[in-house]
């Protein structure tokens, strides 16, 4: 799978996210940010974004994947977040 991929089975699974994704193959890092996270848990924010790709993992494409979640306002001082 190729990053653009990955980008598009997530943006059809969660909507007003913004996701940043890199990597190639079957390993890719996610970080993903939006009002969707707002006032959830760690778990239930990375439960979203895995359920958006169970398939392409069950199915073995997607392999390895890490995930950051975060809302807008987290997003703001995130240190990913350089300009």
């Amino acid at each position: 799978m190729q990053p653009t991929e990955v980008k598009t089975l997530l943006e059809s699974h969660l909507d007003d996210c913004t996701f940043h994704v890199q990597g190639e193959g079957c390993d890719f890092q996610v970080i993903a940010v939006g009002e969707a996270f707002e006032g959830l848990s760690p778990v239930k924010r990375q439960q979203l974004v895995y359920g958006a790709l169970s398939d392409q993992i069950a199915s073995g494409a997607l392999h390895a994947i890490s995930i950051k979640t975060y809302t807008p306002a987290q997003w703001e001082s995130a240190p990913e977040n350089v300009g």
